[in-house]
């Protein structure tokens, strides 16, 4: 027998601009370019907002977001294409150096990534690693200013670069310093699409895929930004296997979607419930009951208060929610 649980809303989240952030660089090198691919790319991104964009075909570093191109001056993009074009030859000739100490021929990449992350509480986090033919080669700690070798190639460049205590030394300070400062820059630059927040749409639904075997699937959408956990929950308890998950994945306007999916025997008399969390809010909707979730977010004394409108079901709440943690808030569907 199927067993409905009533409807499970949270309504309302202290209005907060805590969120983890991140700048990140990218470069690609390859050693045989071609069917589209240059031989040297660098990317940069805040978040998941691609921001630069550099090839050896253009070699221009040019802005890939229009708040980027507004605020920074020309002198930036011409001063930093210079660099990048340095950065371009560098990595062919590491590249062919790798090769001949791996004894390779033919297609190989090699790839480099740097970046910083300003956590929710304040504090930072910096990276700087890379990698040959897509597996890591060697990665950067800044707090020993020392090299992490994978391998015994990766050992020799070790020894190679940590004998410029000056350099570590400046990775070290622009991945605690620079990086973050540029990343609040760009922050600023970009908030009215990097720091908003769009409440997920969620909607549950249920086939039967085998006589006697349901499968309940629970969509998230129009979510921003890509951070979110969403799961199903069995009398309970979180359903650990048996559990398909969906990528992040983009929607093509500027938000994400998801979803996750469960297989069950509708015939125990278990209580399913899809459980999702964004951005402090935190949404519960019953399985085995077609159902989706329609947000309207507004702004009331520092709150942010969700108003829920389900299909064939008028609910319209308001409430203050308590001092304290935030807190999940259930509504019962009325009866029928």
């Amino acid at each position: 027998m199927m067993l409905l649980l009533p409807l499970i809303i949270v309504l309302m989240m202290k209005l907060s601009d805590a969120r983890t952030h991140s700048l990140r660089y990218f470069r690609l090198g390859v050693s045989e370019p071609g069917y589209g691919i240059p031989e040297f790319i660098s990317a940069g991104y805040v978040d998941s907002h691609p921001i630069t964009m550099y090839n050896s075909v253009s070699q221009l570093k040019e802005p890939r977001a229009p708040w980027m191109a507004e605020n920074l001056e020309p002198d930036h993009w011409e001063r930093y294409t210079q660099l990048l074009r340095g950065w371009q030859q560098a990595f062919k000739v590491e590249l062919k150096q790798l090769q001949h100490h791996y004894n390779h021929s033919g297609f190989n990449t090699y790839q480099r990534m740097i970046g910083c992350e300003l956590l929710d509480d304040g504090s930072t986090t910096g990276f700087l690693q890379y990698a040959y033919d897509g597996q890591d080669f060697i990665i950067f700690n800044k707090d020993t200013l020392s090299w992490i070798a994978m391998d015994n190639v990766a050992n020799i460049i070790r020894r190679a670069w940590e004998a410029n205590r000056h350099e570590l030394q400046y990775q070290k300070n622009w991945l605690e310093e620079e990086c973050i400062a540029w990343l609040k820059r760009f922050l600023e630059y970009g908030k009215d699409t990097l720091q908003r927040t769009e409440p997920p749409k969620v909607r549950v639904n249920y086939k039967e895929t085998f006589p006697g075997i349901t499968t309940l699937y629970c969509r998230a959408h129009g979510f921003y930004p890509p951070e979110i956990s969403i799961n199903w929950m069995k009398n309970g308890e979180e359903i650990v296997q048996d559990t398909n998950y969906g990528g992040i994945l983009p929607s093509g306007d500027g938000t994400y979607q998801t979803w996750v999916s469960v297989e069950l025997d509708s015939q125990n008399g278990d209580i399913y419930s899809c459980h999702v969390e964004h951005g402090g809010v935190h949404m519960v909707l019953p399985g085995f009951q077609d159902s989706e979730t329609m947000l309207l977010v507004m702004k009331a004394v520092g709150f942010i208060v969700l108003a829920i409108a389900l299909a064939g079901v008028g609910i319209l709440a308001w409430r203050r929610r308590p001092r304290g943690k935030n807190k999940v808030i259930y509504l019962s569907t009325p009866d029928h």
